[in-house]
């Protein structure tokens, strides 16, 4: 369980540096493809999304740190820290963007954390 573990928090940690690098460097040409909407938008809010991808880039640096940590004591506290916060912004995003949101950032750190309790 300790693999599936890791390998679902490592996935999570590859998604957010995805979402790091798009909404921090990509935002205006990737970011507009998968949302979609008006240049203008993109441009205007561009800053915003920087802001918004360096708060990904932590939550992938957590939880990275997590995975390279040799000590349970600590890994497990940092993992359970880092997934709650996916979680909570995932639950956050649900509500007020896209219920999507929930299925591809909450889910999998809510179920991260149920392995995470199970160990």
């Amino acid at each position: 369980m300790e693999v599936i573990l890791n390998i679902l928090i490592g996935s999570i940690a590859f998604l957010h540096l995805f979402f790091f690098w798009m909404e921090s460097v990509a935002w205006t040409t990737l970011g507009r493809k998968i949302f979609g909407g008006k240049k203008e938008f993109f441009e205007t809010t561009k800053s915003l999304a920087l802001n918004q991808g360096l708060y990904n880039g932590f939550l992938a640096a957590g939880l990275i740190w997590s995975l390279w940590s040799n000590n349970p004591s600590i890994s497990g506290p940092i993992a359970h820290f880092f997934l709650a916060c996916v979680a909570i912004a995932g639950i956050v995003g649900a509500a007020t963007v896209s219920k999507k949101i929930f299925w591809v950032q909450a889910f999998p750190a809510i179920l991260g954390l149920i392995l995470l309790h199970l160990m």
